[in-house]
C-alpha cells in the first residue's frame, strides 16, 4: 500500500472497507459517540480502518461488522460507566460488547470472537494468530497508537484517515492520560500487561508487580 498515490486509489481503497451501513453498525456508532470521549471515538474508528486495510494487506476473510464492532468497544472499558471494580479494563470493555451485541441478536460464536478481540488487544505476540477479527483489532490498535506499521501505509492514505477521524495535536499525550484515568483506580490489574508501563510513567508511587518476587513469596516451602 505503500505505493499508492492518486486521491482516486485511496478514495477507492477506503470505500472498499468503509464502515458497513447496516442497522447493527448504526447503533454501535451512537452507542459509542454518546458513551466514549470524541479522543476515544475517533481513535476506535480509526482503528477500525487500519484493522480493515490490514486485513486486505495479509488476504484475511473477515466479516467488517464484527470487525468494526470490536474497534468501537475496544476501550469502553476505559469509561467510568463500563469500568469495574477488579477486572482489566480489556476485559471490561469484552464484556460491554458482548452485552450490546448479545441483545442485538448476534450469534455467540460471533459474539466470542468480538470478547476475545477486545480482552487480548493490549496483548502482544498473540492476536495475530488467532481469528481475523481478533487478529485485526489489535493490528488496528498497534498501528493507531504505536506505529508499529506505520510504513506499510502511503502518507497520504493516512492522512485520509486522519481527515475521517482526526488525531488530536497532542494525541501521544491525550491517549496516554485516557488510560491512565481509566485504570488509576484499579492497579493491581495492570499486572503482566503493557498498562504498567503507563502507570510508572503517570504515578511516581506505583510499585509494578514483579513475577519472580511473586513465585520467591507464595506459600510453597520451596
Amino acid at each position: 500500500m505503500s505505493t499508492i498515490a492518486s486521491s482516486q486509489q485511496i478514495t477507492n481503497l477506503l470505500s472498499e472497507v468503509k464502515v458497513p451501513d447496516t442497522q447493527l453498525t448504526r447503533e454501535i456508532t451512537e452507542f459509542i459517540r454518546d458513551t466514549e470521549t470524541e479522543l476515544l471515538f475517533n481513535h476506535s474508528s480509526r482503528v477500525y480502518y487500519f484493522g480493515a486495510l490490514a486485513g486486505k494487506q495479509r488476504k484475511l476473510d473477515f466479516d467488517p461488522e464484527l470487525l468494526y464492532a470490536g474497534a468501537m468497544f475496544h476501550d469502553i472499558g476505559l469509561m467510568p460507566a463500563h469500568s469495574s471494580a477488579t477486572d482489566r479494563f480489556e476485559v471490561d470493555g469484552a464484556n460491554a460488547a458482548a452485552d450490546f451485541l448479545k441483545a442485538h441478536g448476534v450469534p455467540q460464536a460471533e459474539v466470542y470472537n468480538v470478547w476475545t478481540a477486545i480482552a487480548l488487544h493490549t496483548t502482544p505476540g498473540i492476536p495475530q494468530y488467532m481469528h481475523p477479527v481478533v487478529s485485526l483489532v489489535t493490528a488496528g490498535v498497534e498501528m493507531d497508537v504505536l506505529g508499529l506499521t506505520y510504513s506499510r501505509y502511503s502518507d497520504r492514505l493516512r492522512e485520509a484517515i486522519v481527515e475521517l477521524h482526526p488525531r488530536t495535536p497532542q494525541f501521544k499525550e491525550d491517549i496516554l492520560q485516557a488510560f491512565y484515568e481509566g485504570i488509576r483506580h484499579k492497579p493491581e490489574t495492570t499486572f503482566g500487561n503493557v498498562k504498567a508501563d503507563v502507570l510508572v510513567d503517570k504515578d511516581p508511587n506505583f510499585v509494578r508487580g514483579n513475577f519472580c518476587s511473586i513465585i520467591r513469596h507464595s506459600a510453597w516451602r520451596s
